[in-house]
Parts: structure tokens; sequence; C-alpha cells
């Protein structure tokens, strides 16, 4: 038995084949045309497998992303594909592989690692916690906007640089490229809604699925609120039953306009989130304080502890996963009994921060 370690390129088709049996076997296509840009030549040094004469034994895989939010750029490792051969569980081989994708996320400078799962307490074994938010709204019924004149369509032919074009307006997202949103329309299953001015600009867009997951949800999205909040009417008539809308905590607007609506509303975890170079993301906060005139905010690492706080109104932490929580999220400083008034109202012009993964970048 030999790894962690990287496939050779000569492996590559073993190990796809390997994931398309153990994930994908009901589906008509490969598991590289579901994450084109995790499953790549160009990635292939950030996948981990366990090998025994010459079978794949298990496997996951760290993709590196960089989101841009308001106050701080992050490095993400978001590690996928976590799988082990039926007969050879119960061995650690799944705790390897995923140490090993933490090791190469440190290596590469990633502040945080980020999974999906619903293994809470596997993960949790690792230093993985619940953190982050993120808010669903099921649309119940169809609902009426005011007129507009706007053009509708479902057509998935959709120019990559008009999606990309909108996208990149988001005020927290991950960086792409026009190539990389090419490769994730024709991801199977996605199914595309537009909104079209009289001029023929793209004024809103919606995706819905990805491969097997997100089916029913629309996890991408982009254009003015007012826009959006049009195509989203459209897509209720259209498919004529609920479906579900994804949004980031600081979407305050959008999410203002679908509470008027006839909706349910959920609040949940943007995922499993553990700290991988804290010392490289607090000085990214403590940069963002200080560019809000808050030189003061503590936010330290010791062998056994955190401390954090503003001036002399300090704690200590003694978790690292209540840590996390403390700066993702979802956290109410007030009902914790921690703060003083003044201190809460200092952490809350950068806390908690705002990190968001788009459906294309889940892995």
């Amino acid at each position: 038995m030999e790894g962690p370690r990287s496939p050779q390129e000569t492996e590559f088709p073993q190990v796809l084949d390997f994931l398309n049996k153990k994930l994908r076997s009901e589906a008509s296509w490969s598991i590289a045309a579901e994450y084109p840009t995790a499953f790549s030549s160009n990635n292939l040094h950030n996948m981990r497998i366990i090998a025994d004469e010459g079978h794949v034994l298990s496997h996951a895989v760290l993709k590196p992303l960089i989101i841009k939010s308001p106050h701080v750029i992050f490095k993400v490792g978001a590690i996928g594909s976590v799988v082990t051969d039926d007969r050879h569980r119960g061995q650690g081989l799944s705790t390897q592989v995923i140490g090993d994708c933490l090791r190469l996320a440190s290596e590469q400078s990633c502040d945080i690692a980020i999974l999906w799962t619903d293994l809470f307490d596997f993960y949790r074994r690792m230093g993985f916690e619940l953190a982050g938010s993120e808010i669903s709204f099921v649309i119940e019924e169809n609902f009426d906007i005011p007129p507009t004149n706007l053009r509708f369509s479902t057509d998935s032919k959709v120019s990559p640089d008009a999606i990309y074009r909108l996208y990149s307006a988001h005020s927290v997202n991950s960086v792409r490229t026009i190539e990389e949103t090419r490769k994730f329309l024709s991801i199977p299953q996605t199914k595309v809604y537009t909104a079209w001015e009289s001029n023929g600009q793209l004024a809103a867009y919606a995706i819905e699925g990805k491969g097997v997951d997100l089916g029913g949800y629309i996890h991408e999205w982009g254009g003015s609120v007012s826009k959006l909040m049009a195509l989203f009417s459209f897509i209720r008539a259209q498919k004529n039953q609920p479906y579900t809308i994804i949004c980031p905590r600081h979407a305050q607007n959008l999410i203002q306009q679908l509470q008027q609506k006839p909706v349910t509303m959920n609040q949940g975890f943007l995922g499993m989130i553990k700290l991988i170079n804290f010392d490289q993301l607090s000085a990214k906060i403590k940069r963002a304080f200080r560019a809000e005139g808050m030189p003061d905010v503590v936010l330290e690492k010791h062998p056994d502890h955190f401390v954090f706080g503003v001036g002399q109104n300090l704690f200590t932490i003694n978790n690292e996963t209540d840590m996390v929580r403390l700066l993702f999220g979802p956290v109410d400083y007030r009902t914790l009994g921690l703060f003083k008034e003044e201190t809460i109202q200092k952490l809350e012009k950068v806390l908690p921060l705002n990190l968001w993964i788009w459906g294309w970048d889940s892995i």
C-alpha cells in the first residue's frame, strides 16, 4: 500500500474510473465533467490517492480558491470527492488522504479549508466545524412583480463573457476566468435561466443544478435585485413547482425582497471550516480593522489558547472550533456575554467575515 500521493498522469484515467464507480455509478457522464477545474491535469498535484498493486483504494482532492470580499482576500482550500473502497474502510485511509490535503493547503498558504458533508463527527475529529452562513429560500408559490420589458430565456447557450460580467459584480466571489465560466456552463444537468434587456444585454442570470448535486437549487445568480426578482418569478412559473434559492448572509437587499414573497426561509451553515494558517489570517483581519480606524483589535494564537478582543476588553478562547465560529459566524456577539457593547460595535464592522463559496466552486 502506498500513499497518500498525487496520481501520475498515466494513472489519471484509472482514478476517474474509481471515482465514477464509487460516486457517480448512475450518471452517464464522468465526474471530471461535473468538476472541470478540480479534475484536470492542472490540478493533478492536488489530488491525493492511496493505492495498492495498481488499484486506487482511497481518494480526496484539494481545490485552492481565491475569495475576494470587501475586507479580506482569502485563500481557501476546498476539499471534496473523499471516498474509500468499501473493502478497505475502517483502516483510516480517508483520514490519511484528507490529512495530506490539509498539508497541501498549508504549503500553498491557504487561510482555511472548507468541505461539505453530513459526516459532522468524523470531520470534527480533524478540527473542522460547521461555520459560516447560508440562507435558503424555498419559493413555495408563484408571485407577481411589477411589469418589466425583460425577455426571459431557458437557453443554456449563453456567452460566458456576459455571465462573467455579472458574476464579477458580486461583493464576495472567487477569482475565475472567462474560460472557467465556459467550462462551468457545460457541466451536465445545469439549467441556465436568463433575463435580457431590450438592447440584448444580459440583465440577470440564475443557475440550477450541477451534475448529480443541487437539483432544484439556484446556487449561482447575478444581476440587480429587481432584475433577479423578475427572473425568480419567471422560474417559478416556468417550473410550476417549488424550488430553492441559496443566498449569502450579506445579500441583504435580495433577502429583504425574498422575505416579502411566499417563501420558506431557512438559515444554515456555509460548510465545515478548519483554520489552516491562523497567523496569516489574523494579520489580514487586523489589517481590515485598521482600515476601519481600529488598530487596537487583538487576535493572537498561543500554544493552548487564543486571545481575542479590542483594547483591554480581551477574552481567552480555548477552542479552535469556537474561534472559527467567532470569525466566520453564525454568531451574535451580544448573546455571548463576553464583550462590552462598545467592543461589540467595533467587532461588527468586520466580523463575522463575509465568506461565500458559489455553487460552481464547491467540490
